[in-house]
Parts: C-alpha cells; structure tokens; sequence
C-alpha cells in the first residue's frame, strides 16, 4: 500500500461552519470536482459510523463518471470524520480552529504513488475553500 498522503487548506470560518460545508449533500455538489470541466451532480451522506456517503463525480461533457463512494467509521462532530472508500482506502479529514480560522487537514491512502492523485483531492480542497468561504458571508 502506498503511503498515505496529507493534504490541507485554512479557510476563514469556524470549525463548525467548516464541517457543515464538507459534510451536507447540498454543500458537496458545489465544491466537490477538481476542475472545471467536472461536477458533483448528486451527493448522499448519512453521517454517523456505519453511515454511507455517495458522491456522483461526471465529466461536464457526459463521457466519464463515477461514484466515490464508502462507510463512515468515525464521526466526532466538527472535529474529525473518517470514512473508508469501498475500494479500502481510508480518508481522514480534520477541523481545528486556529485563532478565528479552520485548518481542514485529510489523508488518505492514495491508489498509487504518484503525484497526480494527490494534486487532484488539493484542487477538490481548494474547490472547497472557495465555496466555504463563500458560504460564511
């Protein structure tokens, strides 16, 4: 297995309006490809341990999609939610206030060793903190 891979942004929000953003189905379509030419058509998320989270990414232009998909094994509200990929890769993601902003911090087990996975969930955070900050005005 390849090593994990950390990858964070800090967005000007408390760690409680961070997590709704990360965490709601409605929230997620908005933020959740890593580019322009995606989109998150649909998102599902029961947020407790042994709760699902589906997330329907597709190529704007129709010829490509896929579900990102798994279990919530943790969920300690708007601390820490981790959720294992029904392909058994783990994802951790963290919300920790810093003197009136919210360091959101994930790893995740990475399907290979190379640094196009890592860019793209980057490029997803930073799609995030665009909308996350959007959100708090």
């Amino acid at each position: 297995m390849p090593t994990p891979v950390t990858i964070e942004i800090t967005v000007p929000v408390s760690p409680e309006t961070a997590w709704r953003a990360f965490n709601t189905p409605e929230a997620v379509t908005r933020w959740n490809f890593s580019s322009a030419d995606w989109r998150c058509p649909s998102a599902e998320i029961d947020l407790r341990a042994g709760g699902r989270h589906v997330a329907r990414m597709e190529a704007c232009d129709g010829s490509m999609g896929f579900d990102y998909s798994g279990v919530y094994e943790e969920v300690d509200a708007p601390r820490l939610v981790v959720l294992r990929l029904d392909d058994g890769r783990l994802v951790r993601t963290t919300f920790e206030a810093h003197g009136g902003v919210t360091r959101v911090r994930t790893v995740f087990d990475p399907l290979t060793e190379t640094d196009c996975e890592r860019l793209g969930w980057q490029a997803i955070l930073d799609n995030y903190a665009l909308y996350v900050t959007d959100f708090a005005r």
